[in-house]
């Protein structure tokens, strides 16, 4: 009891508190976080190597041509490959004037195989119709080849699709790009669609450069019909991009 001598016991109380705080504090920082574990450890080992991320590869190490591109696309080592579902392969020329690319595929789109189908593929058709162009004319693509789990492309991942995205045009080498929704323009543009809209932005690659026009997805025009008056000035703009 020598640690009470010639103190009074109310004051050693806040003493005693301090010191076994100390303790506990000089503990935790040695790492030690409970009393007894129901495995023993060895505290004096070296710690497990932290698990490494898997990532796609930089876009200098992606196949050099649009076919060995598409392959890896829809193969193991995607991105995506790990998701539910089937990888949507990109269609239309490898030698388009014009691609159009879209966040991720919808429900429809998985069960019919394409890209854009169900209600909104019949408005993009009728999109594509106005503008003297076809399915079978422009080259269709998807950021996300395959549907995520929520139904929107997962933002921890995007900066990554969007520079695949970007590969995927230059292997194209399109001579304008539509846009397709909010996802879309974030990834490839890393600019909100509302920021892209209403002008013509430039993307230059290696095989040139690409004029690029952003708006909205046909589903959304399928929410608000009020916004088609907006899509049908980005289409306008799209067309002329050449002039």
């Amino acid at each position: 009891m020598g640690a009470y001598r010639n103190i009074d016991t109310a004051q050693s109380v806040p003493a005693d508190r301090a010191t076994i705080a100390s303790a506990i504090a000089w503990w935790a920082e040695a790492g030690v976080d409970v009393l007894v574990e129901d495995v023993p450890r060895d505290w004096l080992a070296a710690p497990a190597p932290a698990p490494v991320a898997v990532e796609a590869p930089a876009a200098d190490s992606l196949p050099a041509t649009l076919e060995a591109f598409l392959g890896w696309r829809a193969g193991s080592n995607a991105p995506e490959a790990a998701w539910s579902g089937v990888s949507l392969a990109a269609t239309g020329p490898a030698d388009a004037k014009v691609m159009v690319l879209v966040d991720c595929p919808d429900r429809d789109d998985g069960n019919a195989g394409a890209l854009l189908a169900g209600e909104p593929g019949r408005l993009f058709d009728r999109m594509l119709a106005a503008i003297g162009l076809s399915r079978e004319t422009v080259h269709i693509a998807a950021v996300c080849a395959r549907r995520p789990a929520a139904g929107r492309m997962p933002r921890d991942i995007e900066a990554k699709l969007g520079e695949i995205a970007r590969h995927h045009v230059e292997l194209v080498a399109p001579e304008r790009l539509l846009l397709l929704g909010d996802a879309t323009s974030r990834a490839v543009l890393a600019m909100e669609r509302i920021d892209a809209r209403g002008s013509l932005q430039a993307f230059n690659h290696k095989s040139g450069h690409t004029k690029v026009v952003a708006s909205a997805h046909p589903r959304m025009l399928i929410e608000r019909p009020a916004m088609k008056a907006e899509s049908w000035r980005d289409l306008q703009l799209l067309m002329g991009a050449d002039r």
